[in-house]
């Protein structure tokens, strides 16, 4: 063990241990958490403290699946705490869930459990009970209308999330709302701070997930005022393959995000449809490629083998997954939207990057949180799948969304954050072969 590791996780069990003093002491703590930060894992740990102290516990969450994770953690983590899951009537019980909690449609079915998961919305139905604890997973992912329809629900809660991830999601036009303190579209916790500016907010100061050749760049790119840092030191993760390369661009690829945890694989600078063709078939290439040469990931957990389910292919639209699915991916490898990714880990990722052979940079291209997202899912390395041109594209269309009066600045805006990760890439350029 080295000098550094101990002192690492000593900052971050501080924060967690002053997150759980400041519990009983205010109605609200907010802690942010940067990709990988082991958020899931205070989750559970504030779960099982506030479960100890005999007073009944909610447990919010966005997503089923999310709820499913909380469950199963929960219950490996506190085998001694009873455990609900509110459900809807259509709910199928995934496999890993049988057996870890009592299930039901309505409070009374659940008996009485010290702890009950369920999502947000179906929170909204669970009648009007009140509960003296509450703890919101992924807060910043929850829209602050949600919040309003639960408020009553708990007297005290702890907020947990990712301020730099994608922000809630809704497919209402908000420029009604713009400006307001209570903007319904806005996450959670920005509504709650702004009307609530008094709460302690804690930020865990260290990612796990990302190793010490990614920390720094996303850190840089997305939190620049609330950074971390990885909880490994440099060349302490590493990819190697057990199958040689063939020196194509392809492998060269590889081998540069084996090395250096990065690579950049740019294609010609071209206007392009959305599912660009040459683009979607180097993703699945890429990936095919990747298993082909058997790669094994050494850490500081050890040493196994990259299999296909630590793989993930991520890019911004639907129609660009179904696009790389259907160019053979290999079975078993995740392919999905940034949205959809959100909150997962793999070893190893491929992306198709939001801006690749667009003309121009749209809002929806710009967020910072879906880059973001896409460059923040990986334990060993990332490759970049884009067209040359994406610096210049940037610079034809600046950054100018309308500034309204009230709205707080985020912070990074996508083009700053964009340029920043396409600085770092730079240096670990592969063009691809030519056609021919």
């Amino acid at each position: 063990m080295t000098v550094t590791e101990p002192a690492t996780a000593r900052d971050a069990a501080a924060v967690v241990e002053a997150v759980l003093a400041d519990l009983p002491d205010h109605r609200g703590v907010v802690v942010d958490s940067p990709p990988g930060a082991g958020k899931s894992t205070l989750v559970v740990r504030a779960a099982g403290h506030l479960a100890a102290t005999g007073e009944p516990l909610m447990i919010i969450a966005q997503t089923n699946e999310q709820v499913d994770d909380l469950i199963v953690r929960m219950a490996a983590e506190h085998p001694g705490v009873p455990l609900g899951r509110l459900s809807a009537a259509d709910y199928s019980v995934p496999r890993r869930v049988m057996g870890k909690a009592s299930i039901g449609t309505k409070l009374p079915d659940l008996g009485d459990p010290a702890v009950v998961v369920a999502t947000a919305d179906k929170w909204a139905w669970a009648g009007d009970r009140t509960w003296p604890w509450a703890i919101v997973d992924e807060a910043y992912q929850m829209r602050s209308d949600k919040l309003l329809r639960i408020a009553g629900l708990f007297d005290r809660a702890l907020f947990v999330g990712d301020p730099g991830q994608l922000d809630p999601f809704s497919i209402v036009d908000g420029d009604r709302w713009a400006g307001l303190s209570w903007d319904p579209l806005q996450s959670a916790v920005a509504v709650l701070l702004r009307h609530n500016p008094g709460l302690p907010v804690h930020r865990l100061p260290v990612s796990w997930r990302l190793p010490a050749s990614a920390a720094p760049v996303v850190s840089e790119a997305f939190y620049p005022y609330t950074g971390f840092r990885a909880g490994t030191l440099p060349g302490e993760r590493r990819l190697s393959f057990a199958a040689g390369g063939m020196r194509t661009a392809y492998d060269r690829a590889l081998e540069e995000a084996a090395v250096s945890g990065w690579a950049l694989y740019e294609l010609p600078n071209r206007h392009t449809v959305r599912t660009d063709a040459e683009a979607v078939q180097a993703v699945a290439v890429l990936a095919a490629r990747l298993l082909q040469r058997a790669p094994v990931a050494h850490s500081e957990r050890g040493e196994h083998p990259v299999t296909a389910d630590r793989v993930a292919i991520g890019a911004a639209h639907r129609d660009q997954v179904a696009a790389i699915q259907a160019a053979g991916v290999p079975e078993g490898v995740t392919v999905d939207t940034a949205n959809r990714l959100q909150g997962r880990e793999y070893d190893v990722t491929i992306i198709l990057h939001p801006l690749s052979g667009r003309r121009d940079a749209t809002a929806f291209h710009l967020e910072s949180g879906r880059l973001c997202v896409l460059t923040s899912r990986h334990r060993h390395a990332c490759v970049v799948v884009a067209r040359a041109g994406i610096p210049e594209l940037l610079d034809a269309h600046p950054s100018a969304e309308p500034v309204r009066l009230n709205v707080p600045v985020k912070f990074p805006d996508g083009w700053e954050a964009n340029q920043a990760v396409l600085a770092h890439l730079a240096a670990h350029r592969v063009e691809a072969a030519p056609l021919r």
